[in-house]
């Protein structure tokens, strides 16, 4: 399990080495190929354990987790800050396959996505209505060290119809949401399945209506075509009478 002086700490060994038959005899070994960039810097070829690395990931920050790269380079070291920027996983295995950190600056403002929270039972949803998320996660600027583990916003005060911004969200002290500030991000939307009734009866007496007026023309229609057929029976008889008296 990942404890206090697991997270944000972890060793690797520089390589040389590289190809697919290298990166094969590694992970049969217990560990990873990984390299760093950043900070317009060389990329660095490393071999890491993935076992170390989920310890040093921060349980609620994962990959927003400031490390403290330690790098062995044939018995010299060098402490760098990283972060984890992409990683490949075995689609069958599960386990991590390749790693890659990007080094950072500590002073210098970078972003990153970070979760939203909702906290709270809308009153709007205690009378039915249903709470509807525009933003899973926010994109945020500030300093690596601030990172948050999560931006959260109080929403048990929304009625039926109403909504909270980026303005409406707490967020810690140095962290700006990359949205302007009267952007939604979560409201309280009316009943759907009354609003939905309402326009199925609507729509029923309307279709009930437009029916009963196709029957009334239907049988209008009947009775004209059979007063046409009365017509024309009698004309046909007068017809042939009156050729049998000429």
């Amino acid at each position: 399990m990942e404890t206090e002086a697991n997270i944000g700490k972890l060793t690797a060994t520089r390589r040389q080495t590289t190809g697919k038959g290298f990166a094969h005899k590694l992970r049969a070994q217990g560990l990873i190929p990984a390299i760093c960039y950043g900070q317009k810097s060389d990329a660095i070829m490393l071999t890491v354990d993935p076992a170390q690395l989920k310890k040093a990931l921060d349980p609620g920050k994962r990959r927003n987790t400031v490390i403290e790269l330690t790098v062995d380079d044939d018995g010299k070291t060098e402490q760098l800050q990283v972060m984890l920027k992409d990683y490949q996983i075995d689609a069958l295995k599960q386990v991590v396959l390749h790693a890659d950190f990007i080094r950072v600056d500590l002073s210098e403002v970078i972003e990153v996505a970070v979760p939203l929270v909702l906290n709270g039972k809308p009153e709007g949803v205690k009378l039915g209505g249903t709470l509807h998320q525009v933003f899973r996660h926010l994109q945020v600027t500030c300093t690596p060290d601030k990172i948050p583990v999560a931006i959260e916003g109080d929403v048990s005060a929304l009625e039926l119809n109403e909504s909270i911004s980026i303005s409406d969200l707490d967020g810690p002290e140095g962290v700006n949401v990359a949205l302007p500030l009267t952007q939604t991000c979560a409201l309280v939307m009316a009943p759907r399945a009354v609003e939905e009734e309402e326009e199925e009866a609507e729509e029923g007496e309307e279709g009930e209506e437009g029916e009963a007026k196709e029957g009334e023309e239907g049988e209008g229609k009947e009775g004209e075509a059979k007063e046409g057929k009365g017509k024309e029976g009698k004309e046909g008889k007068e017809g042939k009478e009156g050729k049998g008296k000429g």
